[in-house]
């Protein structure tokens, strides 16, 4: 079944100019990219959009780190595009992640890892409707 998910290209990866080569292995992968904008996520934004994680230890790091510099925030679609693309992502951990996943190729380690994707349908209705409207996304 055809499903959408979404994708932020996290600071570490847009600030080396790795944008292109990550939106190359997503389209290798049979995702499309239905929609797509750079932004500079405010703190504000950030905190909320990783409220989940407000009790851990990382949390004040990942806020930092999500607004220290620009991000491009996606929406994939394709055939169970969140599992495909959690696939294609790779492992937290990029010295876990597979041959040839975006973190094995481009995540520096485990706080700079590169990418975020949707870890349910569920979440990603929830996470693409804080940056895009139903108008912003051309399938």
């Amino acid at each position: 079944m055809t499903e959408r998910t979404f994708s932020i290209i996290k600071p570490d990866a847009t600030q080396r100019n790795l944008t292109g080569k990550i939106n190359a292995v997503i389209e290798d992968a049979g995702l499309r990219i239905v929609a797509q904008k750079r932004i500079r996520m405010s703190r504000a934004q950030a905190e909320k959009f990783y409220e989940v994680h407000a009790a851990r230890p990382f949390y004040g790091e990942l806020v930092d780190s999500m607004t220290s510099g620009p991000v491009v925030v996606q929406v994939l679609e394709g055939e169970g595009a969140v599992a495909k693309y959690r696939e294609v992502m790779g492992a937290t951990n990029p010295e876990q992640a597979a041959d040839g996943t975006i973190r094995k190729l481009y995540a520096r380690n485990v706080g700079e890892n590169s990418v975020h994707g949707s870890d349910s349908q569920d979440n990603a209705k929830l996470e693409i409707a804080q940056f895009f409207t139903e108008a912003d996304i051309v399938g």
